[in-house]
C-alpha cells in the first residue's frame, strides 16, 4: 500500500537557524509555525530528557498545519537503561504526559537505545511488549533505532517484524545501518550533514536517498529526518530532498552537486 513521504527536522529551537533558516528577525514563539510550513513533519527530541504539559502538547497542535506531523522521540528513562523489559513505568509515564493531545498529527515513536545497548533477544522482545497500539484512542506507531553493531542480525530484524516495530534506517559514520523494513512505515534518520554545502548535502546523495524513499513509499508511509552532524544545514537539507520527491525522478548528478554555502541565506518572509 503506496504511502507518503515526509521530511523533517529534529526540534525547531536552535539558535544558528536564525537568520539561516528562520528569517532575520522572526520572533521565537513563530519558529515553530515557519518550520511547519517549509516541511511537514518534525521529531520532537526534547521529550528524550524532559517531559512537557497537556497543555503545550495541544498547543503544537494548534500552531501547525492540518496535515502536518510530528514523529516523537522517547524518554531516555525508558531507554537507556541495562534491563529494556523492565521499562513499563517509564514508558507509561512517557506516553501518558500528553502525545495524545497531538491527534491525528501524532507520528511515529522513536525509541532511540543506548549505544553501549547490546542486542539481547529475550530483552527486546519483552520491551517491545511493553509497546501498546494505542493510547487514549490515538493510534501508536513504534520505531526502534538501535546503535550498536550487535543488533545487525536476522534474530532482531525477525523480532521487529513480529512486533510491527520499525527499525530506524540511520545513515552515519557512527552508528550501523539496518536496512530491512519491518513495519508498514519507515523511519529514516540522516545524520550526515556537511556544514561547507548550502543545502547540506551533494546533489547526488540527495538523489540517492530518493531512489530509496521511493522504494520504501511502496510498503507505507516514509518519515526522513535530517539530525546532528551540520545541524546548521539540516534544514536546507530537508528542504532540498522535499523539493526532490516532489519533482519525482532524480536528477542525474552532476559537477555541481557540490555548491560551497554561504554563511547567510536570503531571508524569507515569516509566516502570515
Amino acid at each position: 500500500m503506496a504511502g507518503t513521504i515526509r521530511t523533517g527536522i529534529g526540534g525547531w529551537t536552535f539558535p544558528p537557524w536564525r537568520g539561516v533558516f528562520y528569517p532575520q528577525g522572526l520572533p521565537q514563539k513563530r519558529e515553530l509555525e515557519y518550520a511547519s510550513r517549509a516541511l511537514n513533519t518534525i521529531e520532537i527530541n526534547g521529550t528524550y530528557y524532559s517531559s512537557f504539559k497537556r497543555a503545550t502538547w495541544a498547543q503544537w497542535r494548534a500552531e501547525t498545519p492540518d496535515d502536518f506531523v510530528f514523529s516523537v522521540k522517547a524518554s531516555r528513562f525508558a531507554t537507556n537503561r541495562k534491563k529494556l523489559a523492565d521499562a513499563a513505568p517509564s514508558i507509561e509515564k512517557f506516553l501518558g504526559q500528553g502525545l495524545a493531545e497531538l491527534g491525528p498529527k501524532l507520528g511515529p515513536i522513536n525509541w532511540q537505545l543506548a549505544n553501549t545497548k547490546r542486542f539481547d533477544p529475550d530483552d527486546i522482545k519483552g520491551f517491545f511488549a511493553l509497546l501498546p497500539d494505542r493510547i487514549e484512542g490515538v493510534r501508536l506507531r513504534h520505531a526502534v533505532e538501535a546503535r550498536h553493531e550487535s543488533f545487525d542480525t536476522p534474530e532482531f530484524v525477525k523480532l521487529a517484524k513480529a512486533a510491527k516495530v520499525a527499525i530506524v534506517y540511520a545513515e552515519s559514520a557512527d552508528y550501523p545501518t539496518i536496512a530491512p523494513q519491518t513495519s508498514d512505515f519507515t523511519y529514516a534518520r540522516i545524520m550526515t550533514a556537511r556544514e561547507g554545502l548550502a543545502q547540506g548535502l551533494p546533489k547526488k546523495e540527495i538523489a540517492a536517498l530518493h531512489e530509496k524513499a521511493a522504494t520504501w513509499v511502496k510498503r507505507g508511509d516514509v518519515f526522513v529526518y535530517f539530525i546532528a552532524a551540520a545541524k546548521v544545514r539540516n534544514p536546507a537539507a530537508a528542504q532540498a530532498f522535499r523539493k526532490q520527491c516532489e519533482a519525482g525522478e532524480p536528477p542525474a548528478p552532476g559537477p555541481s552537486s557540490g555548491r560551497p554555502a554561504a554563511k547567510v541565506s536570503r531571508p524569507r518572509r515569516p509566516p502570515r
